[in-house]
């Protein structure tokens, strides 16, 4: 059985227009005009144990209510929902006591006393065995390097330190599902780098299912197979990652270092046959200096090894770069047009 199962799910919100000015004002006290938002419309997906999911979307496109729903903040106008057996919003107490909930720009963690404390209470809140916890903890610290401020105050952490700490509590009680929201969000490489290697740790020891929602695409091409893009209300694309970059990656890049300086004739005369022609055909040029030129091409049209291999034949080659599109100038692309989703849903 799936861990999440979502049917037509649908969210609306009451809100009225606001008029301008102080008479506008004194009318809004007599006179509203209300309108229905609908924040998610209708939409349905399942979710298996241990995957990790990637749901974005731009602002305000209803991700965060769609969390607020399955995690029992919000209950759905209409539509069926079920979390891990349970139903968020009418069982919200045994269901609470199943998910782990990250908020980047917020803590979970009693700001004026030291995380270890904040821990404890934790356990005594979520009823953890005693061994149980320490064994969890001892992995945190490893893994997340805790150790140096576990006895600090919470207020005095670094936004890394405290991010860190709030990955450990959200997870101490050994939850088959979190919900991540922003969880790198202001951090530097580096703790970026530990936070994504420990989501991906947890999820291969304790086969933890994850849902993150970041607006950082680096997170979700680390660490998704699986991405759902959802906008205006609507999931637009549910389905796998390197799918959706291979069909609307656009172009892959080689960047060719020579030994000797090479002529824009003897780099076409090696690369005849493959395409090449002016800007937007299937493969052009681009010279960055005398020992280096860029290949672009169209991946479905040219083959990167059939390439290289034409150009190593020929030309002394010293060093290469083959570069993938970015997963950011992809979900930019479906942002602007959502028509390039058909070729891919079909």
């Amino acid at each position: 059985m799936s861990i999440i199962h979502v049917r037509n799910l649908t969210r609306e919100f009451k809100t009225f227009k606001r008029r301008e000015g102080v008479r506008g004002a004194l009318q809004n006290l007599f006179v509203r005009d209300y309108q229905m938002l609908r924040a998610v419309d209708n939409i349905s997906f399942d979710v298996e144990r241990g995957e990790i999911v990637g749901y974005i979307g731009p602002n305000g496109a209803g991700k965060s209510t769609t969390v607020k729903m399955l995690t029992g903040i919000l209950i759905p106008t209409s539509g069926e929902l079920v979390v891990n057996g349970l139903v968020p919003h009418r069982q919200r107490y045994q269901h609470t006591k199943q998910i782990g909930v990250v908020f980047g720009q917020r803590t979970q963690l009693w700001w004026d006393i030291a995380v270890i404390e904040a821990f404890k209470l934790l356990r005594k809140i979520y009823e953890i065995p005693l061994p149980d916890f320490e064994t969890r903890l001892r992995r945190f610290e490893e893994i997340l390097e805790l150790s140096d401020f576990l006895y600090i105050p919470v207020r005095k952490l670094s936004l890394g330190q405290r991010m860190r700490c709030d990955l450990a509590a959200s997870l101490l009680h050994n939850p088959p599902l979190v919900f991540l929201d922003e969880p790198t969000i202001g951090l530097d490489i580096a703790v970026k780098a530990r936070v994504r290697d420990f989501i991906r740790e947890i999820n291969r020891e304790y086969k933890t299912t994850v849902i993150l929602t970041t607006h950082d695409l680096n997170d979700i091409e680390e660490l998704c197979e699986r991405v759902m893009i959802i906008d205006s209300g609507k999931i637009v694309y549910d389905g796998n990652l390197q799918v959706l970059k291979d069909r609307l990656g656009g172009k892959r890049r080689v960047v060719f270092d020579f030994y000797h300086p090479v002529s824009r004739e003897r780099l076409e005369g090696a690369l005849n046959g493959l395409g090449l022609g002016p800007a937007g055909d299937t493969l052009t040029l681009h010279r960055v200096s005398a020992f280096q030129w860029e290949c672009s091409f169209d991946k479905t049209q040219v083959s990167a090894s059939r390439l290289i291999e034409k150009v190593m034949d020929l030309l002394a080659v010293r060093d290469l770069i083959l570069e993938e599109p970015a997963i950011e100038d992809v979900v930019k692309r479906i942002y602007e047009d959502k028509g390039l989703l058909d070729e891919v849903v079909d």
